[in-house]
Formats: structure tokens, sequence, C-alpha cells
């Protein structure tokens, strides 16, 4: 891939969800976190498009609802829900979900624009992936429209958050956690300083790899065994008529291990993938869980060396691992083409 296009394809990955029966999508250079959701304040005087505020790194951030902006039909909140964390130049704010499915570039020619769209349209453009249509959001409006008064219909918001004592025992739980966090100050500039990271768990221990390698994540994938590949090749999987080699990540590294791969190939189990790009070579990475996608300040992350284990740090008082991605793609170990 030359230069060019590897920053058009950074330009153009999407981090993308489901809220109701839609698919809604942002740009991964606008996310800063994503996280299950929290106990939200609700102040009485709140405007109506707003359906809570949330402390987040020295800030009180408003939260939002898209689909209030949209006039579709707004359901209940669960305990599972997912709360995405956006920035535009100069907000901060949050969008709820109901499950983030997953991050992959957009080719400019699958993405259509929407026409007459003015500054408070949300929706600007839809991208047509396979059967499916994602509306691409523009954060922008969504900023104006937090600074604006607007009518919208009054709603009981409180009413669409869980009640019952179990998941509000665990909202305020994650609301604590997210109080607790060591804020930095978000201005313009700083940003820069940040490395912005997806992490995933091998076993119980929680690893990360950079976003200037990631090309897609999939949190549902089918393995097909190959026989006669080393233990440590999975097997391949079939990404939109492009047959991508599959690698055991735990095996590849010697990490105890429960069979995983083993499971894969009997019932052809359903399982997480990250998917890296080096240059014009692709591999994807069978892990046990995707987790969350954050940002943290260099001079935080401890280099560790040249091995497979690029750098330490410490997030949210967890220590995380950073993958070396390079090193996997030059290991004599393996052999990676496009197919």
């Amino acid at each position: 891939m030359n230069g060019i296009g590897y920053i058009e394809q950074k330009k153009n990955t999407h981090l993308y969800f489901m809220l109701g029966n839609s698919k809604y999508a942002v740009n991964t250079a606008s996310v800063l976190e994503i996280m299950k959701l929290p106990k939200l304040d609700y102040p009485q005087k709140l405007p109506n498009n707003i359906v809570g505020l949330l402390k987040y790194n020295n800030f009180v951030i408003n939260v939002v609802d898209i689909r209030f902006y949209l006039d579709t039909d707004v359901t209940k909140y669960n305990v599972n829900s997912d709360l995405l964390i956006v920035k535009t130049d100069e907000t901060i704010f949050g969008i709820i979900t109901d499950k983030i499915i997953g991050i992959a570039p957009f080719e400019s020619a699958n993405v259509d624009a929407i026409p007459f769209v003015d500054n408070k349209t949300i929706i600007d453009s839809i991208y047509k992936q396979d059967q499916d249509t994602i509306f691409i959001i523009n954060l922008y409006s969504i900023e104006n429209l937090l600074k604006s008064t607007i009518n919208l219909p009054s709603y009981d918001i409180p009413s669409l958050f869980p009640s019952d004592p179990a998941s509000v025992e665990i909202m305020q739980k994650r609301t604590k956690e997210i109080s607790e966090k060591t804020g930095l100050s978000m201005v313009t500039g700083d940003l820069y300083a940040r490395r912005k990271l997806i992490s995933f768990n091998l076993n119980d221990d929680l690893y990360c790899i950079s976003l200037d390698v990631l090309k897609e994540v999939m949190k549902d994938t089918t393995i097909t065994k190959v026989p006669g590949t080393p233990d440590f090749i999975a097997g391949i999987m079939n990404l939109r008529g492009d047959y991508i080699t599959v690698l055991d990540v735990k095996k590849f590294l010697n990490l105890n291990s429960t069979d995983k791969t083993e499971e894969t190939k009997e019932t052809k189990e359903k399982t997480p993938v990250i998917i890296v790009r080096s240059n014009d070579m692709e591999i994807a990475l069978l892990i046990d869980k995707i987790n969350e996608l954050f940002e943290v300040p260099e001079d935080k992350i401890v280099n560790s060396g040249e091995g497979y284990f690029l750098a330490e740090f410490i997030y949210n008082d967890t220590p995380y691992t950073i993958l070396n991605v390079e090193k996997i793609f030059t290991d004599k170990k393996i052999v990676v083409t496009d197919m």
C-alpha cells in the first residue's frame, strides 16, 4: 500500500454500532473511549435533547441518543448498552448505542453523500456494506445542536434507563470508576501526544495494538482449519471474498491457553478476530475478547524493546502490553501473502 493510500485508509476508518434496527458509524479519529453504560446524572432542567450528564476526565459531558434528532422510536436502554465517548475540535460528548459492532475502513467508492444537508442534519452520508446500509454521523452537527435550543417532543428520559436494583448498582459502580480516573485536560494539540489503541484479552491478560496497523475488527468470524499447517495457524477466514490467514496469537507467543481452535475446527464456532495490515500484507489475529478503544499519553508508555511485546503501560490501574505487529509480520515462522 502506498503512503497516500494508507493515509486515506486511516481517514476512512470508522467504528460502527447498532441502535434500534439501524447501523450508524463515526470516524475512529473522533473516538476517545468505549464503555458500558454508567449511571448518568439527570437534572430536572436538562434540555430534552440530552439524556444525561457524565463526569469524564475533568469535564461534565452531555450524553445524547441520536434517535431523538432523527425522530425515530426510542427503546429502553439496558445494563449492557454501550456508551461511545467522542470529540470534535471543541467538545466532548457521549452517544448511547445498543451494541458496538466493529471497526473497519469504509471504501470511498461505497460512500454516498446525502443531498440537502445543513448544519442540523446529523447524517451526512451512507455507506453500503454488502446488503447493509450504515448511516455516517456528522459529529459537528450534533455539536451545533447541543449549543442551540431546539424543540423536540417531551419524553420521560429517566424511564429509559434500567431501574432494577442490580442494574442500578452495576451502573453506579461504573460511574464511580470513571470519576476516579486521573483526568487529563484535553485541549487542542494535547490529543496529538496520545496513542490510540484497541485492547483485547489473551487469557486473563490485557493486550493492545495501535490503530495505525488496524484494518478491521470482527466480533463474529467463522474460521476454517487448513490441514498440514503449523498449530499456531488457526486456519483461514473469508473476508468479503478474500481469504486471510488467522494466527492463533496465544500459540504463536507460547502463552498458556485452552484450545479454542480445536472447538472452532469441529463446530465452526464464531470467534473474534482483529485484522491487521503491514505494507501490503494482512493477517487476522485470533483473540479471546475484544474490549475497548482508548487513548494513552505517550509519556505513560514504557518501551520494552524490539521483541513481540513493544511496550507496556498502566491504564485505570490495570497493566497492558502493546503487541509488536511488525515483528509478527517479519517472523520467519510465517509467510503472509494477499490471496
